[in-house]
């Protein structure tokens, strides 16, 4: 996927989950360790700042952190809107960390 297609996919997906309300009865809600509303915060920060200007290489190192999280959490959550939500997360996530893989030469 060209860059401009990536940046525009995360753009809009960025769009789509903020305007999606937060899973009812999940507030506080912890999973194998990994609290939910936590994980949700830090997404959107580290989403937010990449479509800002770019995260730098701590940022980088969180949302990798969250992404090993959500691959975690998701396959676990047994409410249907909750998993859709933590799984469109899980995806911003990784389209916010794939454009910091190198790319092979």
């Amino acid at each position: 996927m060209r860059r401009a297609q990536s940046e525009d996919r995360l753009a809009r997906l960025w769009e789509e989950h903020r305007c999606a309300l937060y899973p009812d009865g999940f507030r506080g809600v912890d999973i194998e360790g990994v609290e939910l509303i936590l994980l949700d915060a830090d997404v959107a920060g580290l989403v937010r700042q990449e479509l800002d200007g770019g995260l730098d290489d701590s940022g980088i190192a969180v949302l990798w952190a969250c992404i090993a999280g959500l691959d975690k959490v998701v396959p676990l959550i047994n409410s249907e809107y909750c998993a859709s939500y933590f799984a469109r997360l899980r995806t911003l996530a990784k389209l916010a960390a794939a454009r910091h893989i190198p790319t092979a030469t």
